[in-house]
C-alpha cells in the first residue's frame, strides 16, 4: 500500500528543552483534533467510499496524518528530554512526568487521554467528507492556537509546515467532495438513498 521511509517528513531539531511547550504541542498527538484521530478517521472511513479516486483520496491523506502524528511525537519527546526536577516543577510538567515520565502519552493539552470517540465514521459519503472538511480546519485552528504561544523558531518552523498541510488536506476533500456530489446527484441522493433500506429488500 505505502513504503515506510526512516526519517521524519519534515525535520525536527529542536535545541532546547520546553515542557511547557510540549504540554501544549500534545494536543496535536492525541487530542480530540490531533493527528492520531485523524489518520484513523480516513483510514477507517475509506473502506465505504464508492469509487476508488475516493478510497486513494482517504488512503493518501490518512497515511501522511499518521507522519504528522510521528513528527508531533518526536517535537515532545525534544522538548521533554534531560529535564531536572526543577524545570518540570517550574514547568507544571509535575502532574504529566508523575503518569508518564518523559514518555509520549497520547493525550490532549488539557489532559485527556485519547478516546476513539475523536474518530467520526458514518459510512455515508457526503457525511464523512464534510466531517473530514470540517476536521482539517479544526485541526488548522488547533495549530493557529499553537503559535500564538511559542516563541521558538524550532518549534514554529515545523508548526507551520503542519498547519500548511492542514489547508491542502481541506482542499483535497473539497475536490473529493465535489467528486462524489457530481456523481450522487445524477441518483437524486439527496432525496433519498435506498441502499440499506430493508423492507425495500423483502419486496
Amino acid at each position: 500500500m505505502w513504503n515506510y521511509e526512516k526519517r521524519l517528513q519534515y525535520p525536527i531539531n529542536i535545541k532546547n528543552p520546553n515542557p511547557a511547550a510540549a504540554k501544549i504541542i500534545i494536543s496535536q498527538y492525541g487530542g480530540p483534533d490531533g493527528e492520531l484521530g485523524a489518520s484513523i478517521r480516513y483510514l477507517s472511513q475509506r473502506y465505504s467510499m464508492p469509487t476508488g479516486e475516493l478510497k486513494g483520496l482517504l488512503t493518501d491523506i490518512g497515511t501522511e496524518e499518521l507522519a504528522h502524528f510521528e513528527m508531533i511525537g518526536a517535537m515532545v519527546y525534544q522538548l521533554t528530554r534531560n529535564l531536572s526536577c526543577e524545570e518540570i516543577k517550574k514547568n507544571g510538567f509535575d502532574a504529566y512526568f508523575v503518569d508518564h515520565t518523559a514518555g509520549v502519552y497520547a493525550a490532549s493539552a488539557a489532559g485527556n487521554p485519547w478516546t476513539a470517540s475523536y474518530v467520526q465514521t458514518k459510512g455515508d459519503v457526503l457525511a464523512d467528507l464534510h466531517e473530514d472538511l470540517a476536521a482539517e480546519q479544526k485541526a488548522r485552528v488547533t495549530y493557529d492556537n499553537i503559535l500564538r504561544l511559542v516563541d521558538d523558531p524550532d518549534i514554529i518552523d515545523p508548526i507551520k509546515f503542519l498547519r500548511e498541510r492542514e489547508i491542502v488536506h481541506y482542499q483535497r476533500f473539497g475536490e473529493g467532495l465535489r467528486l462524489a456530489t457530481d456523481a450522487l446527484d445524477s441518483k437524486n441522493y439527496y432525496l433519498y438513498n435506498p441502499e440499506f433500506d430493508c423492507n425495500l429488500k423483502k419486496q
